[in-house]
């Protein structure tokens, strides 16, 4: 039996309350940080890791505070892993992993491995040392948790001037799935991914109205109250509310292209953010004049996929602008079932590469 599969997992969102940590481009770092903490301790939840969370509110945590948190949710030891969430900030782009002294480079590397499956660029995983103390761990959060085994995981630069803050905004899940596989594939858990309904939530801000979020998200009023069951137009802060019950059975496979079925709410820009692609691309493939849709009507919206009826896969080749990830969400797949299926060891694709994509 694997020793690693017994270990407790401490999930801490850095930061918090009157410690927001960086901010930038519309990105407060403690709020993600505790987004992707929840992600992470519910999908442990799923696959029967023992976990606990640090912080599951917007609160302030002075370091002395943090770590003697940390101590009292379990024991501390080598069979607890520490997992310390942050974003990274001064203008870089990618993922970095840090390691304590006291430990080895396994987890962190196979953190920065799946890192790459999920279409992050990984800058380095490394130890640093505390200059007035080489002996020592330069981030607090590490050097006071001994004997656990300390990881300090910076998913994203917020203020990145390439694809890191579309990563964080739209791809954070993505992201902190990664660290479940790997916290998984550690241990020695069974990984299995999550649920995918292909469905759209959306957290109700101040300010938000039924009305404005109908607008947002090109449908309308009761169209929303519909698929939420709401008897009235009151909604709350801190509310999810399901904007979008898209199901990819409305994509029917035809000849060498893809098409998709309009269904009731639908608008060119909703189908378009869907499938990651743009408005004029959908009028261009569909000789469309106008943005007028009607229910029933057949779009194409993939020119590159055709479809092996006996193997039930899709054959996709690869355009300018393609991620991994955007193929996945594309297809209502995966990136780990692409790049097991492609055999794929690295995130890096080139225009023009056929890839085979399972089709749901």
């Amino acid at each position: 039996m694997n020793d690693r599969a017994s270990k407790k997992v401490i999930i801490d969102a850095g930061h918090g309350g009157n410690d927001p940590g960086s901010s930038s481009n519309g990105i407060i770092e403690k709020d993600y940080n505790l987004r992707i903490s929840k992600y992470i301790s519910n999908r442990l939840n799923e696959l029967g890791i023992d976990n606990k969370l640090v912080r599951d509110t917007d609160e302030t945590l002075v370091p002395n505070d943090r770590v003697a948190r940390i101590k009292n949710l379990y024991t501390p030891g080598t069979d607890v892993i520490l997992i310390s969430n942050h974003l990274n900030a001064g203008g870089g782009d990618g993922a970095e992993v840090i390691y304590g002294l006291r430990n080895s480079d396994k987890l962190s590397s196979i953190i920065a491995n799946n890192m790459l499956l999920a279409g992050q660029n990984v800058r380095k995983y490394y130890q640093r040392r505390l200059p007035s103390n080489p002996s020592k761990d330069y981030y607090f959060i590490i050097r006071d948790t001994s004997p656990d085994e300390s990881v300090l995981m910076e998913y994203a630069f917020l203020d990145s001037t390439k694809d890191d803050v579309n990563q964080i905004k739209n791809n954070y899940e993505g992201l902190a799935e990664a660290m479940v596989k790997s916290i998984a594939e550690y241990i020695g858990v069974k990984y299995t991914p999550p649920v995918n309904t292909s469905a759209e939530y959306y957290t109700v801000k101040s300010g938000d109205t039924l009305y404005s979020i109908a607008r947002r998200f090109n449908i309308t009023v009761d169209k929303l109250k519909e698929l939420n069951g709401l008897k009235s137009n009151l909604i709350s802060v801190g509310q999810n509310l399901l904007v979008s019950d898209f199901n990819q059975s409305n994509v029917v496979p035809e000849d060498d292209n893809q098409y998709y079925i309009v269904q009731k709410g639908d608008s060119l820009w909703s189908i378009a953010k869907k499938y990651n692609t743009t408005v004029d691309k959908l009028k261009k493939l569909n000789n469309l004049n106008s943005n007028l849709l009607q229910i029933g009507q057949k779009l194409i919206i993939n020119e590159n996929a055709s479809v092996n009826p006996e193997t039930n896969l899709i054959k996709y080749t690869v355009v300018k602008g393609d991620t991994l990830y955007s193929i996945s969400r594309k297809f209502n797949t995966t990136v780990s079932e692409i790049s097991s299926l492609n055999n794929l060891k690295t995130n890096v694709l080139q225009i023009g590469q056929e890839l085979i994509i399972p089709r749901t």
